[in-house]
């Protein structure tokens, strides 16, 4: 990755990310976003926390006012889509708008597709080179699936919506990024309906309110089930939790099991 960061910054207690996805073809259904999953994941392998993602149209005013906004309010904003070759592809303009610089020729990007593109035998016609153009003062993302880059804008970074070059984008700005302490959790499953233990769960959120409880119902050959996820840093409190619910299940007589029945 072409930036000035080049090692992992150092850890906090809470780093924030938000992912923009953009593009019309993913609000239409023609195209399933395969992304989110892939980055948040990613990011909280490094004790980031993905707290929000939105899907935007190909829409200039949407983009430049939703970026502004998530940009003051996380530590890093991620998005995805629309910097191609084509005239729809105008993300690179927003981000430019949005930071009120000019949209300039890289020339790291330029030397790279002229490159990409004479070894192809193929023409470096004007609608590629408009995958070449970087707001001033930004840094490019690397791309070795197809050269194209991405690039990164203070804590913006802009990346390619097709999954196999966004996944090793991905790979090249992780090593750049300021971790933090990575959420712990811890999993109770048992086979009862989640109706039926609803109001003692909402007490316990009541009384750890610091902890994160959530409630993923399954059915199964045996009937209803439900695993009680707890996510926190805490880890002291968060077995505190673990006690209770496996000390709740035992006394109303629902049964503990590994995993979801399937």
């Amino acid at each position: 990755m072409n930036t000035s960061q080049e090692t992992m910054l150092p850890k906090t207690e809470n780093v924030t990310a938000c992912m923009l996805i953009i593009g019309n073809e993913v609000l239409s259904g023609r195209t399933q976003d395969k992304n989110l999953s892939f980055l948040s994941t990613c990011l909280g392998e490094i004790g980031v926390d993905m707290r929000e993602a939105r899907i935007i149209p190909d829409d200039p005013a949407t983009i430049i006012d939703t970026l502004n906004a998530c940009r003051a309010r996380f530590d890093y904003v991620f998005t995805t889509g629309g910097i191609g070759p084509t005239h729809d592809d105008i993300t690179a303009d927003c981000v430019a708008e949005a930071f009120d610089v000019p949209l300039e020729y890289h020339p790291e990007a330029m030397a790279r597709l002229t490159a990409h593109y004479e070894a192809m035998g193929a023409e470096f016609n004007e609608a590629r080179q408009r995958m070449a153009r970087i707001p001033r003062g930004g840094g490019l993302i690397d791309n070795p699936v197809s050269t194209a880059p991405g690039f990164v804008i203070e804590n913006v970074y802009v990346m390619a919506g097709v999954p196999k070059i966004m996944q090793a984008m991905v790979e090249n700005v992780l090593p750049t990024l300021k971790g933090g302490e990575q959420l712990a959790s811890i999993t109770v499953t048992a086979q009862v309906p989640e109706g039926q233990i609803a109001d003692e769960m909402g007490a316990l959120q009541g009384e750890y309110d610091d902890i994160n409880l959530g409630l993923y119902p399954f059915y199964g050959p045996q009937g209803a089930g439900v695993s009680v996820v707890a996510r926190s840093r805490d880890k002291p409190r968060l077995a505190e939790v673990e006690e209770k619910i496996r000390a709740y299940f035992v006394r109303i007589d629902a049964p503990l099991v590994e995993r979801p029945a399937k």
